[in-house]
This record gives C-alpha cells, sequence and structure tokens, in this order.
C-alpha cells in the first residue's frame, strides 16, 4: 500500500460526520483564527505558505526573550556535520539560579517545513521554565524541502553531543536531559531518542511528544477521520512528508530516525510523555507509539484531550482544556526530573 493510498474494506474509512467534535471552547477559538487555519499545505503552495509564515512569525530577539532581566538568553553556534553548516542553538534559563539546571532540549513544530528556535521560547519560559527551574534550550535545526532527512535530525543530535560535553561550562545537569518536541518536534525527539540510543550518545532521562509528527505511512484510521478537518490534516501531513523525505517518500526500507514509528525496537528508551488530541490527525499513531513503548517494556504516559486538534493550546491557551495540558506535563517533568531540583517551588 502506497503512503497516500485509501485502505479498501467495508467501513474502513469514516465519514467525516463520524469524527469526533472539537471541545467547545477550543472551537469557538479555532473560529475565531478564521479560514486560513485550516487551508491545507499543498506542494503547490508550499513555498508562497513558507513565506507567509516566516512574516506572520517574527522572531523575537534574544533582548525580548530576556523579558527584562528575568531570563539569561543567548545563541551559540555548534558545527555542524552536515553539509558543513553550523547548528544554532538558542540558550535560555531563568535570571540569578546558580548551579547547573536540568535541560529541556526542545524541537520546535511546523511540519518540518516552517517554524523557528525562537518563537517557540517566550511560552517555554513562562510555562515551564520558570516555575520548574529548567534550563531551555531550543534548537534552530534546517527545514524541508531545502533540507531533507537526515539533515533536521543530524542537526539535532549534533547540537545534543555538544550540549552534553559542554554541560558544566553551560550551566546544565547533564544527568537531567530531557528531549521535547511538538508536532513535527515531538518527531523529532522521539527519533533523537532513538538515534542517541542506538550511536551511544548522550542518554536523556526522558522525552516529552507532544502531539508528535511520527509516521510518513500517514494511513491511521484517524488521519482519514480527520482529513479536512483538523487544523494538521492529511493533506498537509503527506506534503511535509514528502518534503523531508524526497525520493525516500513512502519507501519500505526507511530509517526509524526518519519516521519513529517504523522502529521495531522500542526497547531501552527513556520514558515518554506522549499526548494527542482525540480530535487530531495524528491521534493514532501518537496512541500505538505508546503502546509499543510499552510493548517493548518501556515507561509512557499518555494522554488522549477529549476533543482537542491538533496544536490546540496554541490556538486557545486559556482554555481549560488547554490549562489541563500544561499542568499534566508539568507534572510530568517533575516527577521525572525528581526531587534534586524541581521540589524546590516556583524560581522568582
Amino acid at each position: 500500500m502506497t503512503a497516500d493510498r485509501m485502505p479498501s474494506g467495508p467501513g474502513s474509512v469514516p465519514a467525516a460526520s463520524n469524527a469526533p467534535p472539537f471541545d467547545p471552547e477550543l472551537s469557538l477559538a479555532l473560529a475565531a483564527s478564521g479560514s486560513k487555519a485550516r487551508q491545507p499545505f499543498t506542494r503547490e503552495n508550499l513555498a508562497a505558505r513558507q513565506e507567509q509564515d516566516a512574516a506572520a512569525r517574527p522572531r523575537p530577539t534574544v533582548r525580548d526573550l530576556r523579558a527584562d532581566g528575568r531570563f539569561e538568553v543567548d545563541e551559540l553556534r555548534v558545527p555542524g556535520t552536515q553539509d558543513g553548516q553550523d547548528v544554532t542553538l538558542v540558550r535560555a534559563r531563568p535570571a540569578g539560579v546558580s548551579g547547573p539546571l536540568p535541560l529541556l532540549y526542545y524541537m520546535h513544530g511546523g511540519g518540518m517545513i516552517t517554524g523557528n528556535a525562537w518563537s517557540v521560547l517566550p511560552r517555554l519560559l513562562r510555562e515551564l521554565a520558570l516555575p520548574l527551574g529548567l534550563a531551555v534550550i531550543s534548537v534552530e535545526y534546517r527545514l524541508a524541502p531545502q533540507a531533507q532527512y537526515p539533515g533536521p535530525v543530524e542537526d539535532c543530535y549534533t547540537g545534543l553531543v555538544r550540549v552534553a560535553l559542554d554541560a558544566a561550562g553551560l550551566g546544565i545537569d547533564a544527568e537531567r536531559i530531557i528531549v521535547g518536541g511538538k508536532s513535527a518536534g515531538g518527531g523529532l525527539a522521539a527519533a533523537l531518542a532513538l538515534l542517541t540510543r542506538d550511536r551511544g550518545g548522550p542518554a536523556p532521562i526522558g522525552q516529552m511528544l507532544l502531539c508528535p509528527m511520527l509516521d510518513d505511512r500517514n494511513n491511521t484510521f484517524s488521519s482519514h477521520q480527520m482529513a479536512g478537518i483538523d487544523t494538521w490534516d492529511r493533506t498537509s501531513n503527506a506534503t511535509a512528508w514528502q518534503a523531508l523525505l524526497g525520493d525516500r517518500y513512502g519507501a519500505a526500507d526507511l530509517p526509524p530516525y526518519a519516521a519513529p514509528s517504523r522502529a521495531g525496537d522500542l526497547s531501552e528508551l527513556p520514558p515518554a510523555y506522549i499526548e494527542v488530541g482525540s480530535a487530531e490527525t495524528l491521534r493514532d499513531e501518537g496512541v500505538a507509539f505508546a503502546d509499543a513503548i510499552w510493548r517493548a517494556g518501556g515507561q509512557a504516559e499518555l494522554h488522549v484531550w477529549p476533543g482537542a486538534f491538533h496544536g490546540f493550546d496554541t490556538f486557545a491557551p486559556r482554555a481549560a482544556l488547554s490549562q489541563d495540558a500544561r499542568n499534566a506535563r508539568a507534572r510530568w517533568l517533575r516527577r521525572i526530573l525528581g526531587p534534586s531540583g524541581t521540589d524546590r517551588g516556583p524560581v522568582h
């Protein structure tokens, strides 16, 4: 079966009317955002959409991110292994906190085709770094189709190795690194956990996978169920995977570092936090990934937020469901990081 072919058999593809309803509060926020929120990415409009996204999502400066002295922020350049191009890392931590801090090593979302390392930091710093006493490093990995697999994941791996080696100088506790990301970044975080396991690289103690983009085959029940409905639908998903993989799109021998759902061995991975919405395209691949970790004897905490579409907390950050999701992430991080750092209360 090809990656974009509809499954055969009676009842295998659900009618759109059978899609789970959106949470009412989230639905109102989505309606207020306008029709562009659900305009799919296609191969024909990809270049124009990338330009539009870059214009609509200007990068905050280092000065902006410092938030009048609340955070220490700087940019690091790491010599790259792919095509000799450096990898940029944006490092941030609450100001005035001494000693090495645990680290959230974060990959931004955007379907591998949009987004940047700077724009995600204000929320990460406000919602996680400040209350939990975390350092955050956001990775500016190269985007597809300008950079195809393995470029983006190798960028992330190169940065992680450098951070672990230079942890003391960076004020980071090398024994308490969590990899994480959202959407495409969640997929990259899962791939990074596999890659560093297999190469004997730095060993993260957790992986936080938020609505992760894991399966290039794009053929789950939910991918069909939410076609034309979700904010990131089957068409956009196929466009993004094609951009990332090029001629390898849909190949039977695709490595798990390109699409983690292809992994045959999910043993010896760090504990995972996986969240998806019940009304999103990527729901079933996220659920399947958690199940595969359990079957391999690993640890995964799975949340399926009822009535949530892809990226729901970005569209409606004040919605009750979004607040519940943020609280659940923070609780998991506290448990994974343990009492040596995060039970001291909020950092002011």
